[in-house]
């Protein structure tokens, strides 16, 4: 299993499955639980991160992404190091590459879907060349297509910051059939080169053919430099002639005769879509840089004829005899009275023959490059592992393999590849000869997880959302446990589960505080109280009433008996007593009683304090009213009706579990 699996980065982004590998690093889909999103994360492969060269063509990376921001380039979120490893957090792109593609809708494309993604691709490179950073490796297998038909251009793995161009002149990375010529020769490049592949991929898309193939990838590279391909309207004549100019311009062996940016070719574009017999007038074609075999002159011999005459008209032979100090020499007279000796006519020669071997090679190899390409039909790699490839070459044939993803598939065993692209028993053509292929995880197993440790919503949600699993809460105090964090759970790891099955884990409190013992505040005045509570750290609610019984200020009730333990931070409702309710003067002039029938009052209790059932007393005079329990949430506040006769005034008292908690005169 993958090292990094199920592995937290920074207590934020989850390693949740591998999904690509490249030449420098791994590519992982993960969970940021910050901000609930799954993104991409690209970690160094383990075994290149001790290679300071490696570190630091991935720092370069990080520092040249991290500058982008643009709708057709994958976003970067974040650029981080943790416990060693260095990882890029980028946009997960839900799609397809454009060689995938391609490969699935088959070649040539329809001029107007090969500029709607070529469009996109030179928005992107003219926002990254605005910021000084040049691609370098710009191919199908680093355009995203997404499920809109929008595209995203990634894998900046190669990128460079234009300041620090000095430092690797001498490099020419990037895929081999898109590479310019000045990058493989390891020349000054700029962002006219990332143009050039631009122009190879839209030769590709519409011819169905890559310009230049060859046995290795020296031999591809060297027909970058010194050959010029075939026309793409000879391939496919569907191609309009603006077209193929503009295709020609950006894939000119010359920089200097390219499009000088990427928004020059984008505006060629643009003008071609709008009006397709639209022909740029500043094109190249091939007459314009093929140049005619050149004769190389021998070096120290005179262009002539084969036979020359002098000013007399005699023809000289070809030896003659001639004396230097007495002594007799031999020289060849070529073409007239120069005299070449013997030795430089023999290098001549050679020279002579080395450069027509040069131009049988030559030849020979354009000849194959220009001949029809061959057909090759797709073996079928399904049930195949790769152990099985390796051992019987055979299989593949003429094939590579690319490793893609690793999914569930119930229809495969582990390991096994259960999808291939392209299908099985198709046709492609040469230079089309690489298989990316997909592996089966085995049957998807639902097994409960490791979650000690884990801080609770994190659990919750791999447990209840990701798993499906019905999660039962607990909680205990711990003295090594962090509050909110995962203690222990149940069942134990790796027990098989299904959905919907009920786990429990248990979550940490964190340290137990000590108790606290209540006091006795009945009696004490309201200020001695609270000064009490605050020393022991509890709070008070406080509540007043008036009291015939207990002088004004003083606590009369409290929630909490006295002894009880309870936590720090506990609320304790305390009743105070506003002293007796106030009489009335006497009157002087008493009322006239017209008549002697009796007079009816209410007496309501209101409990909305309260809760369930509480005793409650009621009682007017020396007469109980009610006596007994009343339950607050089915009965809600008391009220009962009295009668007495005119004139008369008598006291209501109202007691609540056994304490008196009003009192006053109601008068008739």
């Amino acid at each position: 299993m993958d090292q990094y699996i199920g592995k937290m980065l920074d207590n934020r982004y989850e390693i949740l499955e591998r999904i690509g590998v490249g030449g420098m690093a791994v590519v992982y889909k993960a969970r940021c639980h910050r901000l609930n999103r799954l993104v991409a994360i690209k970690i160094l492969k383990p075994e290149l991160a001790s290679d300071a060269d490696f570190r630091r063509r991935f720092q370069a990376e990080s520092q040249a992404v991290a500058m982008l921001s643009h709708v057709n380039i994958v976003g970067v979120y974040d650029v981080c190091q943790s416990d060693g490893l260095n990882y890029i957090v980028m946009e997960l792109i839900d799609g397809m590459t454009l060689k995938q593609y391609m490969q699935k809708r088959g070649t040539p494309l329809k001029w107007q879907e090969a500029l709607h993604f070529i469009s996109q691709i030179l928005r992107a490179l003219d926002h990254a060349h605005s910021r000084g950073i040049i691609h370098r490796d710009i191919k199908p297998h680093n355009i995203l297509v997404l499920r809109d038909g929008s595209i995203k251009v990634a894998d900046f793995g190669i990128a460079r910051l234009t300041s620090s161009q000095n430092t690797m002149t001498q490099e020419a990375l990037g895929s081999v059939h898109y590479i310019s010529p000045e990058q493989a020769k390891g020349s000054h490049i700029d962002g006219r080169s990332d143009l050039y592949s631009v122009g190879v991929m839209l030769y590709e898309m519409l011819t169905g053919r890559l310009p230049f193939e060859g046995e290795t990838p020296v031999l591809v590279a060297i027909q970058h430099i010194n050959s010029i391909p075939i026309q793409p309207r000879e391939l496919n004549p569907d191609i309009p002639v603006g077209l193929e100019a503009i295709i020609m311009k950006a894939m000119a062996p010359n920089p200097n005769q390219r499009y000088l940016s990427a928004q020059d070719m984008l505006d060629a574009v643009t003008e071609f879509q709008k009006n397709p017999s639209f022909v740029p007038s500043d094109t190249i074609r091939v007459g314009d840089v093929e140049e005619p075999t050149r004769v190389i002159p021998v070096s120290g011999v005179r262009e002539m004829d084969q036979e020359s005459e002098d000013d007399t008209g005699e023809v000289y032979d070809d030896y003659d005899e001639d004396y230097e100090d007495g002594e007799k020499t031999e020289s060849i007279k070529l073409f007239g009275r120069f005299k070449v000796p013997p030795i430089a006519v023999a290098v001549g020669a050679i020279l002579i023959f080395v450069v027509g071997i040069i131009i049988f090679l030559f030849n020979f190899i354009r000849g194959a490059i220009f001949a029809p390409a061959t057909e090759y039909t797709v073996p079928n790699l399904l049930g195949y592992t790769l152990e099985e490839l390796k051992k019987d070459p055979s299989i593949l044939g003429d094939f590579k393999i690319e490793i893609g993803e690793t999914v569930f598939d119930e229809k495969y065993e582990k390991d096994q590849i259960c999808e291939q692209t392209p299908e099985a028993d198709s046709k492609v053509k040469d230079g089309e000869t690489t298989i990316t292929v997909t592996i089966s995880g085995g049957t998807e197993e639902l097994k409960m997880i490791d979650v000690t440790g884990w801080d609770s919503e994190r659990a919750l949600k791999r447990l209840e959302e990701d798993m499906k699993l019905k999660v039962t809460q607990e909680y205990q105090y711990s003295s090594t446990i962090e509050k909110g964090y995962i203690i222990s759970f149940s069942p134990e790891e790796d027990t098989e589960l299904e959905e919907g099955d009920e786990v429990t884990i248990v979550i940490s409190k964190g340290k137990e505080e000590e108790k606290v013992t209540v006091g006795n505040y009945v009696g004490l005045s309201l200020e001695q109280v609270k000064a009490q509570l605050e020393l022991q750290g509890l709070q008070a609610n406080v509540k007043e009433y008036h009291s015939d019984t207990y002088a004004a200020g003083k606590v009369m009730w409290q929630s909490i008996d006295k002894g009880a333990q309870v936590d720090p931070g506990t609320t304790i409702d305390l009743q105070v007593s506003l002293g007796p309710e106030a009489t009335k003067p006497p009157v002087t002039n008493p009322p006239v009683v017209t008549t002697d029938a009796p007079v009816k009052k209410t007496i309501q209790v209101d409990l909305s304090d309260y809760t369930g059932t509480v005793t409650l007393k009621v009682t007017l005079g020396s007469t109980t009213i009610f006596d007994g329990a009343w339950n607050v949430d089915e009965q809600g506040n008391f009220s009962r009706e009295v009668t007495q006769n005119p004139g008369t005034t008598k006291r209501v008292t109202i007691y609540i579990d056994g304490d008196r908690v009003e009192s006053y005169d109601l008068e008739f």
